[in-house]
């Protein structure tokens, strides 16, 4: 399923669930049900070795240089979206890498519905590791909970990717994304590698299209579209039918 690069060994062990065993994932539609079912069923490793990890985020398709940002907007069944997305210039050391921070805040008419510090690091191959969130749900403008934050080498949590390095040699190759069991489980696969885009930042060809969805939500599933230089562009809610957009995108 996913690609054995020379500097990091993805192991992925396949384990044989007993018949009638309702706990894997919903593959996607477009994905092939039997990768995707594998995929939810195998025993996860993967062994990072911190000199193979590079300081700069520069895949084309998921750029995360300091001081970029990003605004998204979008109408969903709660109200009106909106999405800020910065990356900062601290590190936190994770699994003795040093990964990008990245705050995300969600914003629903106005008000702050979640504060979000994610980590992100690029190996030698120009891979994109996702190694987990620190999260701030709010309700009512008061600060809820933290659900959904995770972080890798914590309580068997895992990294995974989150964009590859070639993401049109992975068509069709269902991979996770994260990986802490019960709480963050996000898969994806790569649909295309040449779609054409537009949305109010502008126009794209050779954009990545993917397909993403977790076990522990059934039923949920997005397409997410990234176009290079850029990253995430549009996002489509399978679901609901809800489309978040890119509308500013700002680099130092």
């Amino acid at each position: 399923m996913m690609k054995r690069h020379d500097l990091f060994f993805l192991f992925v062990v396949l384990v044989l669930l007993s018949a009638g065993c309702d706990g894997a994932a919903s593959p996607p539609e477009a994905a092939s049900s039997d990768a995707a079912a594998r995929l939810a069923e195998a025993a996860y490793m993967v062994d990072i070795d911190p000199a193979k990890f590079v300081a700069t985020i520069d895949n084309p398709y998921f750029p995360r240089r300091p001081g970029t940002r990003y605004v998204y907007e979008g109408r969903t069944a709660e109200g009106l979206e909106r999405i800020e997305i910065e990356v900062l210039a601290e590190t936190r050391e994770i699994m003795g890498v040093a990964a990008t921070t990245v705050r995300d805040t969600v914003y629903i008419d106005g008000l702050l519905v979640e504060d979000t510090f994610d980590w992100f690091a690029q190996d030698e191959a120009g891979n994109v590791w996702y190694f987990g969130e620190a999260v701030d749900n709010y309700e009512n403008g008061a600060l809820a909970d933290h659900d959904g934050s995770w972080e890798a080498g914590v309580d068997g949590a895992l990294p995974g990717i989150v964009m590859y390095a070639d993401p049109a040699a992975h068509v069709d190759q269902p991979y996770r994304q994260e990986y802490y069991p019960g709480e963050a489980e996000d898969m994806a696969i790569v649909l295309s590698a040449t779609e054409q885009v537009t949305v109010p930042f502008g126009s794209f060809e050779d954009v990545v299209h993917t397909e993403d969805w977790t076990p522990l939500e059934p039923g949920l599933r997005e397409h997410k579209f990234y176009a290079p230089g850029v990253g995430v562009v549009k996002e489509v809610n399978l679901e609901t039918g809800a489309l978040i957009v890119l509308l500013e995108n700002t680099a130092p």
